[in-house]
């Protein structure tokens, strides 16, 4: 398995390619789909899925071309306890509303993709249209019992970063 990150478009969205046995899933496709594209094209591999972490601009701009481009399919509407498998890889999806209404992780076997509900440094806005201060905490409370110490946390915005305690 192999994880790489891509910070694409104005508000420098990370967009990540999760490569295991032969299929790739793009993560966030925020913006610059070109720039992805030619990225995705040295994995040689079947694009089998495009997943966003929620619905704002900067998350999605990319997903028609790429949709276009590799007839991956777009999974929408995925809802806690959800998998998706990637070659030898099975993500669960867990709903973390806050950030947005429809926002979502995707946990792994000691790794998780977290959009914009956790940051290295914070959290994400509860100030746009659908965010909920009273969610978020609900959410990350959730998180951080899921997310074991020594855990690689991929979020929307910014560095990875482990769990250290």
């Amino acid at each position: 398995m192999e994880i790489k990150r891509l910070v694409v478009g104005e508000l420098f969205t990370n967009c990540y390619l999760l490569y295991s046995k032969g299929e790739l899933l793009v993560i966030d496709p925020g913006g610059e789909p070109e720039r992805i594209l030619e990225e995705i094209k040295k994995y040689k591999v079947f694009v089998k899925y495009i997943v966003n972490t929620h619905k704002h601009f900067d998350h999605i701009l990319g997903n028609e071309k790429i949709k276009r481009e590799t007839t991956a399919k777009v999974l929408e509407n995925l809802k806690e306890g959800d998998e998706i498998k990637i070659g030898e890889v099975v993500l669960k999806i867990i709903e973390t509303p806050g950030h947005a209404k429809e926002s979502i992780c995707l946990i792994g076997n000691n790794f998780i993709f977290t959009g914009d509900t956790l940051f290295k440094d914070g959290v994400g806005r509860v100030d746009l249209p659908g965010g909920s201060e009273k969610e978020l905490e609900y959410s990350l409370e959730r998180l951080f019992k899921m997310i074991k110490k020594g855990m690689e946390i991929y979020p929307g915005h910014g560095e990875s970063f482990k769990r250290n305690n």
